[in-house]
């Protein structure tokens, strides 16, 4: 290996380390005392629930852990927006399992928590997997509760989500570990089963001293809404546990119980290992943004056995499309070609950025993938389309325009892995979150902004000197400095992965080392919902 090779590695591999502090410090949600606040409650954390759940914890995704990173600072923070999403085996079976974590404001519900549970619920119905809800939440944050509360993509639409996924077949259980109170009850008695834990487990509209406040009633917490009264008399719940342990259990046996899900019928073999090895991902990334790479380094350490069959290997070179596998999955895989690559004209063309040809193959592959029921993996490291005079003449917006329209409309399974560079409409054409990949996720070394930190500073800068101008006030050349810098600064703080996930832009950030997983986890979620229309891409300029 060369010294570029060993000082891109140690570069990456710091990266990732700095990723597993972050995840560790997230993980103790409201903190160490918090946590043995809870213990001393005899109740079981959000991330204890869901390890106790699960068939392997090691066999888990976790959606959102950095979800309100950097976020709230005024009101003390919200790690992982006070809620922890799962996607693992429990009995076997495939199932999303969202946690409220009383360590964090007692559960109460920030917007970015509601988000958050709004994306379970998402990944739960396009996949149609099981869901299952371990409630302990004190509801709404009152503090923020105009972000919360009315708009479509709020609190209620929750509620909604519940109803849409009850009549869809799509099972829901739910088990009130701690405080359920407000709107948050319904969440739990719109599920199709509720259990209740007694002592710790209630659930009401209002609790006591609102009850004593609107009609002067007198009464404690628990002979309100506690697991007896809702097991015994009001027949709210379904199933009444003495521990967390023992309702976690009862959901096991439910769950145990399900029908087999359908087929979407995607294709699998047996899997096998890269025969490059994946580990050799990090010396072959560039520490800087703007070097060049082969991206086909970085796939034959991806897929089964290093095999990838190229599509259309010599006409537009900047995007590579072509078949392989992934964990025994079939997949289609759409990347950024990152290296400066020559056409047969003898033209030059930039790594990263998307030509008319490039995107024009792109286009009839993803037609071709759809055709053949074949799942789609993105790989962006991309800085945008082509411009200038000769891409403008030669119809670059149109060329765009269909590879955005073929995305948009593809039927089958699209997964997006954020490599390095996700700039302008070079994150739609790939597949950004707007369009609706299953899973979408970041590796350390990504950006994601409408340019480079470095471009939008000096555009900004631009605007900045020309206002002052106008005002027939001058800028120093130390000044001007000083200015870029800050601005700078500013935007790079935005285009981190950090930000992008803390605002839930994206599901995670990964090891490159566990894309894998990610992607034939997502896959198999997937092959549990029938592909329900055929592909059609509609009027098309061509």
């Amino acid at each position: 290996m060369d010294i570029t090779f060993n000082q891109n590695e140690d570069h990456n591999k710091l990266k990732v380390s700095e990723l597993r502090n972050k995840l560790a410090k997230v993980k103790l949600g409201g903190g160490k005392a918090r946590i043995e606040k809870q213990h001393a409650q005899g109740k079981l954390t959000a991330r204890e629930r869901i390890d106790y759940l699960v068939d392997d914890p090691k066999d888990t995704i976790e959606i959102g852990a950095f979800a309100g990173d950097g976020m709230y600072a005024e009101h003390g923070g919200c790690p992982s927006g006070g809620v922890v999403v799962k996607i693992g085996y429990v009995q076997k079976r495939l199932c999303v399992v969202v946690a409220n974590d009383a360590t964090v404001k007692a559960g109460a519900w920030f917007p970015i928590t509601a988000k958050k549970n709004l994306r379970a619920q998402e990944i739960a119905m396009e996949n149609r997997l099981p869901i299952i809800y371990l409630v302990d939440s004190a509801g709404v944050y009152l503090p923020m509760q105009d972000q919360i509360f009315p708009d479509k993509e709020h609190f209620g639409r929750i509620f909604r989500n519940n109803a849409i996924m009850s009549s869809s077949g799509i099972s829901q259980i739910a088990a009130v570990m701690g405080s359920c109170v407000a709107g948050g009850a319904y969440l739990p008695i719109m599920s199709d089963e509720a259990l209740i834990v007694d002592k710790t487990g209630s659930i009401f509209l209002a609790g006591s001293y609102l009850v004593k406040a609107a009609i002067g009633e007198n009464i404690d917490n628990e002979s309100l809404g506690g697991a007896t009264t809702h097991s015994e008399i009001s027949g709210v719940t379904d199933y009444k546990s003495k521990d967390d342990k023992e309702a976690l259990n009862t959901i096991k046996k439910l769950v145990s119980k399900l029908g087999a899900p359908d087929s979407a019928g995607y294709n699998r073999e047996t899997p096998k290992k890269p025969a490059e090895d994946p580990s050799e991902i990090h010396g072959l990334l560039p520490i800087s943004r703007t070097d060049p790479y082969n991206m086909l380094d970085i796939i034959k350490r991806l897929v089964d056995n290093s095999e990838f069959q190229q599509y259309k290997e010599g006409y537009g070179k900047t995007i590579i499309t072509g078949y392989g596998r992934i964990d025994g999955w079939a997949v289609g895989i759409v990347a950024n070609q990152r290296k400066v690559v020559k056409t047969k004209k003898g033209e030059m063309q930039f790594g990263g950025v998307i030509y008319s040809d490039s995107a024009d193959k792109a286009t009839r592959f993803i037609a071709n993938c759809n055709q053949k029921k074949i799942p789609l993996v993105f790989l962006q490291d991309v800085t945008g389309f082509m411009v200038g005079s000769k891409s403008e003449h030669g119809g670059i917006i149109k060329d765009g325009a269909k590879m955005v329209n073929a995305v948009s409309n593809s039927v089958v399974p699209k997964f997006t892995i954020i490599i390095g560079n996700s700039y302008g409409a070079g994150n739609y054409a790939m597949c950004g979150k707007a369009y609706d990949p299953r899973f979408i996720v970041s590796w350390p070394s990504a950006e994601l902004a409408v340019m480079s930190g470095n471009s939008a500073a000096k555009v900004l800068l631009q605007i900045e000197k020309s206002s002052l101008d106008k005002k027939g006030e001058k800028i120093s050349k130390e000044d001007e400095t000083a200015l870029f810098q800050k601005i700078k600064q500013r935007y790079d703080q935005q285009i981190s992965p950090y930000y992008a996930a803390a605002h839930l832009w994206t599901d995670a950030i990964i090891d490159p080392l566990e894309t894998r997983q990610w992607i034939s986890k997502g896959i198999e979620a997937a092959n549990n919902a029938p592909q329900e229309k055929p592909f059609n891409m509609g009027v098309l300029q061509v």
